[in-house]
């Protein structure tokens, strides 16, 4: 067991390098081991692409050959984080594969709980009589899919809350300037979060005073969507949100209009349940994650409709006295890390 464990966390830290690039699908990572020794892994290619277990054979075939490879595959032990998928999507089902190439034994992390495979792809391998153990390290599995399994199941994007707040509590300052709290290398972080995520929502108020790309700039990365919440359409057109470097949606009361990276939707009842039906509007578009970078009253307005999933907090070792308060979050710190001076502080809706 412990040695599946140690082949099921290589799998994990694989599925982690297609962060940003897999949505809608999940994030997998593959190994195939034979006598003891590694002799292919992959994870799943960006959307469309070959899946994690397509990429580790490949591999296996280029330091092998394929007719070797082959031969060693029926004395090997394939590693899958998440269960082979068992139906034909973009890619055919990995399942099938696995039969075909007669596999020994497949370890795999969780289940899918895509209803076209949840345990379909386990089946399809013990039909085969192939050894098939499932469940290890089943939490880090899912947790490292959250994205997936939300979308999944709650019919929604998984949400991340993301402010700064001064040591003392406040989030910006009175006179709605625009005021640093975080520091360079937070700011950084935050960029190389946007690019991990579909979408980066923010509401008008942060629009007009700050006037932010919602790019990764900072970082390498793909851009992600930018969401604006403008009910009354006050967002200039020349702001910095509509330039062509990413997608731009905007949720507003009055109109609904799609043009080539900018795109208007009206809402028709706008102050009912607004964050339940941006979040429904964002998952028909296939948005699968969704990281909120708006002011505290957008930010609080998930918070207390109860739609969030994880927020992540900087807290600067500034004091500033007065301001406006920081969001009220009802939850725990479940870890922390220091970021130069500032500490950043994770929480989780459980």
């Amino acid at each position: 067991m412990i040695q599946d464990e140690r082949y099921m966390q290589r799998c994990l830290d694989l599925a982690t390098l297609g962060a940003g690039t897999v949505s809608p699908n999940p994030m997998v990572g593959a190994v195939i081991l034979h006598d003891d020794l590694i002799i292919g892994e992959g994870y799943t290619s960006p959307f469309g692409g070959p899946h994690a277990e397509v990429n580790a054979i490949q591999d296996a075939y280029r330091k092998l050959g394929e007719e070797e490879a082959k031969v060693r595959f029926r004395t090997s032990t394939m590693y899958v984080s998440l269960e082979p998928c068992s139906h034909f999507g973009k890619t055919p089902p990995c399942a099938d594969m696995l039969v075909e190439l007669h596999f020994q034994r497949v370890v795999i992390g969780c289940l899918d709980p895509f209803a076209k495979v949840n345990g379909q792809g386990v089946k399809k391998l013990q039909e085969a009589s192939i050894n098939t153990t499932v469940g290890v390290l089943e939490d880090a599995c899912v947790f490292v899919n959250r994205r997936f399994f939300t979308r999944i199941r709650q019919q929604r994007p998984y949400v991340i809350l993301k402010w700064a707040q001064t040591h003392d509590g406040f989030f910006s300052p009175e006179n709605a300037t625009q005021q640093w709290i975080s520091n360079k290398a937070s700011k950084q972080l935050v960029h190389k979060w946007r690019g991990e995520e579909d979408a980066i929502l923010v509401g008008t108020s942060t629009v007009l005073i700050d006037n932010p790309g919602l790019t990764t700039r900072l970082w390498s990365g793909k851009n992600a969507k930018r969401i604006l919440i403008d009910k009354d359409l006050k967002v200039p057109a020349h702001a910095t949100i509509f330039n062509d470097e990413a997608e731009t949606i905007v949720f507003n009361a009055y109109h609904t209009d799609w043009q080539k990276s900018k795109k208007l939707i009206a809402l028709e009842h706008f102050d009912r349940y607004l964050p339940q039906q941006i979040l429904y509007q964002l998952y028909l578009m296939d948005v699968q994650s969704l990281i909120i970078e708006g002011g505290a009253k957008t930010i609080q307005s998930f918070i207390d409709a109860g739609i969030w999933d994880e927020a992540r907090v900087f807290v600067s070792q500034s004091s500033w006295k007065q301001g406006r308060p920081a969001p009220l979050i009802n939850a725990i710190v479940s870890t922390r890390q220091k970021v130069g001076g500032d500490d950043l502080r994770f929480y989780f809706n459980r």
